[in-house]
Parts: C-alpha cells; structure tokens; sequence
C-alpha cells in the first residue's frame, strides 16, 4: 500500500497590517466591537500592490519546501487551491511551478472556494496512492480576496484578507492520508461570491456599475446561520466512521476561519474541547482557501502536533462546496 504523508508546512502572511480601527477609519463608522465580539477577528492582512495570487502561493510553498528538504525540481505536482486567481486562465499552479522553477512538475488548480484546499489535498493524496510515479506533490491555497473587495461593503471589507498555506506530500508505506469526504449544497451557489467576470456574466463598463467599478466579492443572499455548525459534525462523523476513529481520538481539529464564534458551537456541539480546535481568524482575519493550511503551520509551529496525532481538517465555502479529510501526523 502507497500513502501520502505530509512532510512539511508552510505559509505567508503579507507585511500590510489592517486592524479594526482601520478599517473603522475607511468605513466611517464603529465595527471593532462586533467584530471581535461576534465573528473574533481584531486585524487582518493584506497583499502590497505588486504582488499577485502567485506570489503568496510562491513564498508559502518555498517555506515548505525547505523545512522538506525538497528542491523544487524533485516535484512531481503543484496543486494550487484558490477562487482568486491570477488570471481567469491560464492557471495559477503554472505561474507557481515558473516562479518555483518546478520545471519537472505537472500543475493545475482546484476551485472549490474556501473548500478549495481541503479538496485538493484529497486529491493529492489519492494520486499519489494510486500512481508510484507521484513521489511529492505539493498543495497550496492562496487567497488574494482583498483585490476582490469593495472597501465600502461593511459586510465583506471587514471579514476578507489575503494569505497563503502550503504543505508537500510524499508517498510513504505507512498511513498518512486517512481519508477524506466530500459535499455541497449547490442551491446555495448564488448567495456569496463574485459573480462579475465570467461567462454569466461578463466584465463590461455596464456589469461593473454594479460593483462600483471591479468585480466585487458580495453577499447576494443569506443562507442558513447554522449551516456550519449543523454539517461540518456530519462531515467528520462520517469520515471517522470510515476510519474506525472517534472524536477523542482527534488531537487537532482545523476549520474554516470564518467565524470563531461558529467554531466554538462546532466543538461544543461534538463534545470537545475547544483547546483541540487551533485558530488563527483574530490576527490573520478570513483568508479563504489559504487558511486551514496557514493554521495548520500556525499549530505545527506552536507545538499542537506531534507524531503520531490525528488531525482533521474540515472547511466549506462559496458553492456551497465543503470538504474534510483525515491525516495522521507523521512529520
């Protein structure tokens, strides 16, 4: 049997600090206390003006690859998870494996929004299980959401921030990779997102009136307040059912970070403590695709992983597309 392990973290955090007190300065009006109170962000970062998607993933993933001890080149795949792009084609993965100089690597993106890395690396995994021709792939999820924001939307500017998470995968004889499951709730895929720029509705003079001159990420419509707290525990119950493993038996548990207040009903409602949920939302705001990654490296950092622990990792987003998998630490 061939397994994915993970072999290393990485991340990036842009320079640009924003705090709540500057974003109350742009809005003109008091958010710090709501926020911190109801979703637990207090700041957020943001990418500088010449960088792009590519350029977080890039620096990220050379984090990684150096606490590997893999040169680029000894890569196989780049996987990069991302709703924020550099280009609406071709893919970003390409300008990562250039920018990389992973000249014998394969690439290409997954777009399942804020699911988006979480589904890559199942995929990842898989491939390498399924071909010996995979050795080390690297995942990342970037995300550059702040090019996407409309500093007056009270809603999205005060949430969205822009980061990169990487990790690189090798095969290994022993299990890693312990599975993975995935779900959506597609009638939901026209309440948030940007939906200026595609082929429903492409960018011209009159679309972009609509979102104050660029494609805008928005708040169309609500969906259930609880959508999170009720599928995310489906989710894992399934996948630990698969893996004949039980909640206690998690050391680590990473979710989407949206909302703090979301992962804290989470825990509460699987009967878990919440210093096994790391979180990283209050100093690095929503950073999409990129943050299970970027709080996976916080965690590895900390010392919250240790050989031999089970960690899951469990996001959704736009789509509404979620996804969880199951890895037993290794690294």
């Amino acid at each position: 049997m061939r397994y994915a392990n993970i072999l290393s973290t990485g991340r990036y955090v842009p320079e640009k600090l924003l705090t709540n007190a500057d974003v109350e300065a742009i809005l003109g009006e008091k958010v710090d206390e709501w926020l911190q109170t109801n979703v637990g962000i207090k700041q957020r970062h943001v990418m500088a003006d010449d960088q792009a998607t590519s350029d977080l993933a890039v620096a990220a993933a050379k984090e990684a690859l150096a606490r590997a001890k893999v040169d680029p080149k000894d890569l196989d795949l780049v996987l990069v998870a991302s709703d924020t792009p550099d280009y609406l084609s071709p893919g970003t993965s390409s300008v990562v494996q250039a920018k990389l100089g992973a000249v014998n690597a394969g690439t290409y993106d997954i777009n399942a929004a804020c699911a988006g890395w979480v589904t890559a690396l199942d995929v990842a995994s898989k491939t390498i299980s399924a071909d010996d021709s995979y050795q080390r792939i690297l995942v990342v999820g970037a995300y550059g959401m702040t090019r996407y924001v409309n500093w007056k939307d009270k809603k999205t500017c005060t949430l969205f921030a822009d980061g990169a998470g990487a990790v690189v995968l090798g095969a290994s004889d022993k299990p890693g990779f312990l599975g993975a499951k995935l779900l959506a709730n597609g009638e939901y895929h026209d309440a948030l997102g940007i939906y200026t720029g595609g082929t429903n509705r492409p960018a011209t003079a009159e679309t972009l009136k609509l979102t104050d001159g660029k494609p805008a990420v928005q708040f169309v419509r609500k969906f259930p307040s609880t959508f999170n707290t009720e599928r995310w525990p489906i989710l894992l119950d399934t996948l630990l059912k698969r893996a004949d493993q039980t909640l206690d038996d998690v050391k680590l548990f990473v979710f989407t970070q949206l909302n703090l207040r979301t992962i804290e009903a989470t825990m509460k409602a699987l009967n878990q403590p919440m210093a096994k949920a790391h979180y990283t939302m209050d100093k690095w705001g929503y950073t999409g695709s990129a943050c299970i990654p970027m709080t996976l490296d916080d965690a590895v950092q900390q010392g919250k992983v240790k050989k031999g622990d089970l960690v899951a990792f469990c996001a959704s987003g736009g789509g509404l597309a979620m996804a969880s998998a199951l890895y037993r630490w290794t690294a």
